[in-house]
C-alpha cells in the first residue's frame, strides 16, 4: 500500500514522478539552504569583518534568481504554460494575417462580398506556432531614410502589381535589385503628390497645404491609401494621416504602408462598421480606392458621415465619379444631399464635400434626408457591427465643428467637459502616467534608443540612430504614452489602443490628434506580421485574465506583429508578470523582470525578439 504523500504526488504528477518534480525539489532544497545561511549568517555577524557589498549584491541576485526559478518551475501546474519552446510554423505562414480566410468565410455561407471582410469567429482555430520572417528579411533602414526606401525582400509584392503601380497614389520605382523606393531626390521621377494637396488645399480656399491644421484639420483618414505617399506628406505637415485598405494577400497597401514606418490599418467598407467611434476624423480621403459609395443605398456614404466630424471634408479623387462632360455622377450627388453634405469644390477628377455642423439637418423634414439613428442608439463603441442606414452622433456631446477647435493640440476644460471629464481628473491620471512613464522609460531609453552606428540591414544610417519608428500601445488609456513620445523628441507614431469594454477613451485621444483603433484583445489585431517596432501594454493582462482570454496566444500575436529585433513592454502585478515571462521564454524572447521598488506588486517585464530563432 502507498503512503498518502505519495499517494497524493502521484494524483498530481502520475505513478513515476518526472524530471520537472524532481527539478522543483531541487531548487526547493536549494532555496531552504540559502535562506538557512542567511539566518545562520547574522548570527555571526557581530563578529565579522565588514562585507563586501559587491558580495552581498551577488548573494540578493543569487536569492532572487532562485526565487524566480522556483516560481517558473511552479507555474508547469498552469493549464497551458509548460517549459516547450513554441515550434516555428512553415514558409506559407511568413505574411499570414488571422480572420481573413475567404475559404472558410465561403463555407460559412458569406458571400456578396462578405468572404472577404474579417470574421475571427469562424477561424476559431489557432496554431500555436511563431510565423517566420521571408528568408531575405532585413531590418528597416532607419528614419526617415526607412520611409521613401524599403527592402524588397520584406514585403510581398508581385512582379506584375509592381509594374502596374503607376497611379499618384501608387507611384513607386525599383532602385537596385533589393530595394524599393518612393521618392526621387534626383528629379527624374516626378509623383505629383504635393502638387496633389497643394490642389487640396485651394479648393478649400487655404493659401497652401501648410494652413490645413488653421482650418481644423488634424487627423485624415486615407482610403485605399496606395502605398502612403499621400499620408507620408500629410504627416510631414504634422497631420495625422491614417492608412486604411482592405486585405491583400499580395501587394498589401497596408503592408507597404506600415513597412515604410506610416500609420496604417487594415479595414473594409463591405458590412460592417468602422473600428472607430462617429465623429472621429477631420478629413475622408478617397483616391482611386475602388468602393462604389453609391452601392447598398449608400450605406458606405453614411458610414463615412459617421466617423467623419461636423464641419469635415470628404475628399473623392477618381475618373470613375465623373462623366463625359466633366460633371459628377448623378446618384452620389443625390446621395450627398440626404446626407446634409454641401458640395465645395471640382478641380478635374478631384471633387470635395463638406459635411454639415447643424444636427438638425437631419431631422428637418426635408423630403429624401436620411433621419438621424434612434434616441439611446451609442456607436461610440463601435466594434463590427453591421453597417446602419442612419446618421449617429447628431445627439453627441462631441458635435463640435473642427473649425471651433482650438487650433492647439492641447485638451481645454470646455473640451474635457464634452468628453465627460474633469480637469482635475484628467491632469491627476495623465500625471500619473507621465511619472510612471519616466520612471521605467528612463531604464529602457539606453536600450531601446542606443546611438549604435549600425544595425542588420542598415547600411549607412543616419543621425540618431533611431531604432524604433512604429510603436502599439495596446491598452492606451488618454494616450500618455504618445505624449511622453512627443516631449522626448522622439520620431515615432503611436497606434493607440483602446481595449474592447473598458472605460472608453477612443474620442479623446483622437481629440488630440492620435492615431487610435478599438480592439478586442482576445482576437488577433488586423495588421500584417512584423509591421511593428515596440509594443507596449500596461494593465493589459489583468484585462485579459478577468476576460478569460489566453495570455499566451496574446503573446503569440505580439510576436506576429512585432518586427525582429522589436521591443515588448508589459507592466503588470507579479504573479501574471511571471507567468508572461515563462511565455516569453517558450517564443524565445529574451526576457528581463524589472522591479518599481516602490514596494508596489507591480513589476516590468522587457523582451527583445531575436532577429533569427533557431
Amino acid at each position: 500500500m502507498r503512503r498518502p504523500l505519495f499517494h497524493k504526488l502521484s494524483l498530481i504528477f502520475g505513478p513515476r514522478p518526472p524530471w520537472n518534480w524532481l527539478l522543483i525539489c531541487f531548487v526547493s532544497v536549494l532555496a531552504l539552504t540559502i535562506l538557512l545561511r542567511s539566518s545562520s549568517f547574522t548570527t555571526f555577524e557581530s563578529v565579522s569583518f565588514s562585507i563586501k557589498s559587491d558580495i552581498y549584491t551577488n548573494y540578493r541576485r543569487l536569492k532572487d534568481q532562485t526565487t524566480s526559478d522556483y516560481l517558473e518551475l511552479t507555474s508547469l501546474s498552469y493549464g497551458d504554460s509548460n517549459l516547450n519552446e513554441v515550434r516555428i510554423c512553415g514558409k506559407e505562414r511568413e505574411h499570414y494575417v488571422p480572420c481573413y480566410n475567404v475559404s472558410a468565410n465561403l463555407l460559412a455561407g458569406f458571400k456578396d462580398g462578405e468572404e472577404f471582410d474579417r470574421h475571427c469567429e469562424v477561424s476559431t482555430y489557432h496554431e500555436d506556432c511563431l510565423i517566420r520572417p521571408p528568408r531575405d528579411y532585413k531590418s528597416p533602414l532607419s528614419w526617415p531614410v526607412g520611409r521613401d526606401v524599403i527592402w524588397n525582400g520584406n514585403v510581398k509584392i508581385s512582379k506584375d502589381q509592381f509594374l502596374s503601380s503607376g497611379s499618384m497614389t501608387k507611384r513607386l520605382m525599383l532602385l537596385e535589385e533589393n530595394q524599393i523606393s518612393f521618392h526621387s531626390d534626383d528629379g527624374l521621377i516626378h509623383d505629383g503628390v504635393k502638387e496633389y494637396s497643394h490642389q487640396v488645399a485651394e479648393m478649400l480656399g487655404l493659401g497652401s497645404d501648410a494652413d490645413f491644421l488653421q482650418a481644423g484639420v488634424r487627423t485624415v483618414l486615407d482610403i485605399g491609401c496606395g502605398f502612403g505617399s499621400f499620408g507620408a506628406h500629410l504627416l510631414s505637415l504634422k497631420v495625422m494621416a491614417v492608412c486604411m485598405a482592405a486585405y491583400e494577400l499580395t501587394g498589401s497597401q497596408v503592408q507597404l504602408s506600415l513597412e515604410r514606418g506610416l500609420p496604417a490599418i487594415i479595414g473594409n467598407f463591405i458590412s460592417r462598421k468602422l473600428p472607430f467611434p462617429s465623429l472621429s476624423y477631420d478629413m475622408v480621403h478617397c483616391a482611386q480606392c475602388g468602393i462604389l459609395w453609391d452601392k447598398k443605398d449608400g450605406m458606405f456614404l453614411i458610414e463615412a458621415d459617421r466617423i467623419l466630424k461636423p464641419g469635415g471634408y470628404f475628399v473623392l479623387h477618381g475618373s470613375s465619379l465623373s462623366t463625359k462632360q466633366g460633371s459628377m455622377a448623378r446618384p452620389i450627388e443625390e446621395l450627398t444631399k440626404k446626407i446634409c453634405w454641401t458640395f465645395v469644390a471640382q478641380e478635374e477628377e478631384t471633387f470635395i464635400w463638406q459635411k454639415t455642423v447643424d444636427p438638425q439637418c437631419y431631422s428637418s423634414g426635408k423630403q429624401g434626408v436620411i433621419p438621424p439613428c434612434r434616441e439611446g442608439h451609442d456607436d461610440t463603441q463601435s466594434y463590427y457591427q453591421p453597417l446602419a442606414s442612419c446618421i449617429g452622433g447628431t445627439a453627441s456631446k462631441r458635435w463640435v465643428p473642427i473649425q471651433n477647435r482650438n487650433s492647439s493640440f492641447h485638451i481645454t476644460p470646455a473640451e474635457l467637459e464634452i468628453h465627460g471629464k474633469s480637469k482635475d481628473e484628467f491632469d491627476e491620471d495623465f500625471e500619473s502616467s507621465r511619472i510612471a512613464l519616466r520612471n521605467y522609460w528612463s531604464l529602457l531609453t539606453p536600450l531601446i534608443f542606443s546611438d549604435h552606428p549600425k544595425r542588420p540591414g542598415d547600411e549607412d544610417p543616419l543621425p540618431p540612430y533611431n531604432m524604433i519608428r512604429n510603436v502599439m500601445d495596446m491598452n492606451a488609456n488618454y494616450g500618455g504614452l504618445n505624449s511622453a513620445f512627443l516631449e522626448a523628441g522622439k520620431s515615432v507614431w503611436v497606434m493607440n489602443v483602446v481595449p474592447l469594454g473598458t472605460r472608453n477613451t477612443l474620442p479623446l485621444i483622437l481629440h488630440q490628434g492620435f492615431a487610435s483603433v478599438l480592439h478586442d484583445w482576445c482576437e488577433p489585431f488586423p495588421t500584417y506580421p512584423r509591421t511593428y517596432d515596440l509594443v507596449h501594454a500596461n494593465g493589459l493582462l489583468s484585462i485579459l485574465s478577468s476576460e478569460g482570454c489566453s495570455m499566451k496566444s496574446l503573446l503569440l500575436e505580439i510576436d506576429r506583429i512585432l518586427r525582429p529585433e522589436g521591443w515588448v513592454v508589459l507592466s503588470d502585478n507579479m504573479g501574471l508578470i511571471e507567468k508572461a515571462r515563462t511565455i516569453a521564454t517558450q517564443i524565445r524572447w529574451e526576457a528581463r523582470v524589472v522591479d518599481f521598488e516602490n514596494g508596489s506588486d507591480q513589476r516590468l517585464l522587457v523582451c527583445q525578439k531575436p532577429f533569427v530563432r533557431k
